[in-house]
């Protein structure tokens, strides 16, 4: 999926839920790409499963596309299977480094200092509910932890 940053307030977020892409290597992905960045997440990712080396590197493109190229990203192991400790994307090295952030979370980096908090809605997730739960993530000057936007939106568990 291709995010077009000059959407206002987010990316490109299909609006009717059936018409998620499904294809191999599709990305669902919402982005807040206004240059304030208030809020707690800067985005919302719903992968399809925990596997790691299927799911990352689509939406490493995908945010690459939009914002340039992503040289790390932090995550909790824990939450996903086998995974590297580096990873070849379009030709890039992507760094991948394991944090006890929870399995509602990914931080990619761009640059040296430039982080990206995004939201992991849980691959077993309702569209409905990964639907909504994406959309407050990206809400400007949203505080609601991902726990928060889970309850709210009637995700019971990132597990």
């Amino acid at each position: 999926m291709n995010v077009d940053p000059s959407t206002p307030a987010s990316g490109r977020l299909l609006p009717d839920t059936n018409d998620w892409p499904h294809a191999p290597g599709a990305v669902v992905l919402r982005l807040e790409t206004t240059a304030s960045r208030l809020g707690a997440h800067d985005g919302a990712w719903w992968p399809r499963s925990r596997d790691l080396a299927a799911e990352l590197p689509a939406l490493i493109t995908a945010v690459t596309e939009a914002v340039g190229p992503i040289q790390r990203v932090g995550l909790d192991a824990a939450a996903w299977d086998e995974v590297p400790g580096r990873m070849i994307v379009d030709d890039r090295v992507v760094h991948i480094h394991w944090f006890p952030v929870g399995d509602d979370t990914v931080i990619l980096t761009r640059g040296d200092h430039d982080h990206f908090l995004l939201l992991v809605v849980p691959p077993d997730t309702d569209p409905a509910a990964a639907q909504a739960a994406m959309a407050a993530a990206v809400l400007a000057g949203a505080s609601d932890s991902a726990r928060q936007i889970f309850v709210k939106t009637g995700i019971t568990s990132a597990a």
